[in-house]
């Protein structure tokens, strides 16, 4: 895939275009997206165009790029902790990256084996990139590191990067791609040009899904209501209907509790969030909630047309928006923020969903 080949976001794919043609590339890059968005196609299309080697790039097998990622001990590599690095699992990330470079966080983790782990890159990997960049490039050319969520690199990793990141050798490019940048360390981020990777729009992402994966468009359309600007999340959507209706199943009992003010049953859903299994599902379940509230307010203010609600959730959704306060929507986003926030510093689950219950019954 090349530049020309990606849907969406026009300008960032014109300005990456426009830093090859004019011999401007910088020597370090940060993306910023939403959880499947499509940075990773996008950095893997312009990295295609910069080495003239779509076959290779796109392949994730040119000698000359280097994939970085916050990785675990799990079922499929069970490696000493301070030993861990990226190469360890590469099979597996090159065979996600090459079927679906829109994978969401969660979704990597499960290819890895490390579901439900705190994952991280740390110094063992910060020793491996510096050896690799200083290195003659394979095939004379450029030479690039893609870090994929650097918010995850451990404060040694970080600082041991730095001067390479700062003042990399010739022809080498850093490309970073975070969903959170205001957690990547600011001596990091400050040597990187910024370049914001935009959700997609309903009509670009059943595009992509049809033209690029193949999917039915009525599908498509359905998919793209409720993806929220990421074609991941429409994948994941078609691919796990079972989740999405999950999810939809603990909110929309959550509320109907709530409504009848019945914090026992309250009580017991936010048991049910403890119990998910990992991190990544409650941070999951507290976007899919942010969302659903997000279209609860532009129900309560008429502007339905762009809600986007999918049709097994129109009528849930309206009924809540119809009973709960015009300030719950709002409020209620802090909640979700905050125990997104709890749930990275590993408070006890049991007590952060129970306080999460507690303050979404006070407010509604």
């Amino acid at each position: 895939m090349t530049l020309e080949n990606i849907i969406g976001n026009h300008d960032a794919v014109k300005a990456l275009g426009g830093m090859i043609r004019e011999g401007r590339v910088p020597h370090a890059m940060m993306l910023y997206e939403n959880d499947g968005c499509g940075a990773m196609a996008i950095a893997l299309a312009f990295l295609s165009e910069l080495f003239s080697s779509e076959h290779k790039v796109s392949g994730l097998i040119h000698p000359d790029v280097h994939y970085v990622y916050p990785v675990a001990t799990g079922s499929k590599v069970s490696e000493k902790v301070d030993k861990l690095r990226a190469d360890l699992f590469l099979s597996y990330w090159r065979d996600l990256m090459k079927a679906n470079p829109y994978a969401l966080e969660t979704e990597i983790n499960d290819a890895f084996g490390i579901e439900g782990k705190q994952t991280v890159i740390n110094n063992a990997e910060a020793k491996e990139v510096l050896e690799t960049i200083y290195l003659t490039p394979v095939e004379g050319g450029w030479k690039a590191v893609v870090v994929y969520l650097p918010e995850k690199m451990n404060a040694t990793a970080a600082n041991r990067l730095l001067k390479a990141v700062e003042e990399p050798p010739e022809k080498t490019v850093f490309l970073m791609i975070t969903h959170s940048p205001e957690k990547v360390l600011q001596t990091i981020s400050s040597r990187c040009q910024a370049l914001r990777i935009l959700p997609e729009t309903k009509d670009e992402i059943v595009e992509i899904l049809v033209s690029r994966f193949g999917k039915d468009p009525d599908e498509a359309v359905s998919a793209a209501q409720i993806a929220g600007g990421s074609v991941g999340e429409a994948l994941r959507y078609l691919s796990g209907k079972e989740d999405f209706e999950g999810q939809m199943e603990i909110f929309s009992g959550l509320m109907e509790a709530i409504d009848s003010k019945d914090l026992i049953a309250a009580l017991s859903y936010g048991d049910a969030l403890a119990g998910l299994g990992s991190r990544e599902k409650q941070k999951a379940f507290c976007k899919f909630a942010s969302e659903n509230l997000r279209k609860i307010f532009l129900i309560q203010q008429k502007l339905t047309g762009i809600a986007g609600l999918a049709t097994d959730e129109e009528e849930s959704l309206t009924r809540i928006a119809s009973k709960c306060k015009k300030s719950f929507p709002r409020q209620a986003l802090s909640c979700l923020d905050r125990a997104k926030l709890l749930i990275d510093r590993n408070v006890s689950q049991k007590i952060l969903f129970c306080e999460l219950v507690g303050r979404l019954y006070s407010l509604y």
